[in-house]
């Protein structure tokens, strides 16, 4: 097998969607998952280089190995579900530090999965043909859902990162271009989020190339991530 060039990861706690972010992205289709058990990836070619895209587990008993996942990651992808608040606000309480062991300069991305369950604008799911074209067809359906998290709640968690990570808002992306809302079971917005992360990878993976930093998990011997305090995003 290729060894990677770089690496992203998909942190966020169970239940939402990151195995299926990734199965209707690499695999073209949905399937409903298990939850994930330790990690497992996807090695993507783009370009002349190999990615490797990590699956991580969101329970609590695999909480640790996270930063073992995410050593010299390029990119981590932060994964909630729009229509559950709690999913946001795990992922500065439980999962922000575990991107301690990310490179210097990782990239964020905050997705907010499940947008068709919401009652603002659901998804109608993509016809079974392979021939299809890639782009899901939309319409707004009314349904009982509402939802939760919207993106001006992102905006401000991506915001909290950069203040974590001690980074300048002129020296990033802006929040607006790294803020997603996606649906693993249409696919609307999926090809678009990996693609724009894997466009931002390539400059990052040719200063590690230069820098020779380590891109090897090694799950035998880990210490827990420290937690921080969870804050409001609402």
């Amino acid at each position: 097998m290729k060894d990677p060039d770089g690496k992203v990861v998909l942190l966020g706690d169970m239940n939402v969607g990151k195995t299926s972010l990734l199965h209707r992205y690499m695999e073209r289709r949905f399937q409903d998952t298990l939850s994930t058990v330790g990690g497992a990836f996807y090695l993507k070619q783009w370009g002349p280089y190999h990615i490797s895209v990590w699956d991580t587990a969101g329970r609590e008993q695999f909480h640790g190995l996270g930063s073992m996942y995410c050593r010299g990651a390029a990119a981590v992808i932060l994964t909630y579900d729009v229509n559950n608040l709690q999913s946001l606000l795990e992922l500065e309480d439980r999962f922000l530090a575990l991107t301690d062991s990310a490179s210097a300069d990782c990239i964020f991305a905050i997705v907010g999965n499940k947008v068709d369950l919401t009652d603002e604008c659901a998804l109608q799911p993509e016809p079974e043909d392979e021939n299809r074209s890639e782009k899901p067809i939309t319409s707004c359906i009314s349904t009982k859902v509402q939802k939760q998290v919207h993106m001006d709640d992102a905006i401000a968690l991506y915001k909290k990162i950069l203040k974590y990570r001690m980074l300048d808002e002129k020296d990033v992306p802006a929040a607006e271009k790294m803020c997603f809302e996606t649906s693993a079971k249409t696919g609307y917005k999926v090809d678009f989020l990996f693609e724009t992360i894997f466009e931002m990878v390539v400059p990052i993976i040719l200063r590690q190339k230069a820098e020779g930093p380590p891109q090897t998990v090694d799950i035998t011997n880990y210490k827990p991530a420290k937690r921080t305090r969870s804050g409001c995003c609402a």
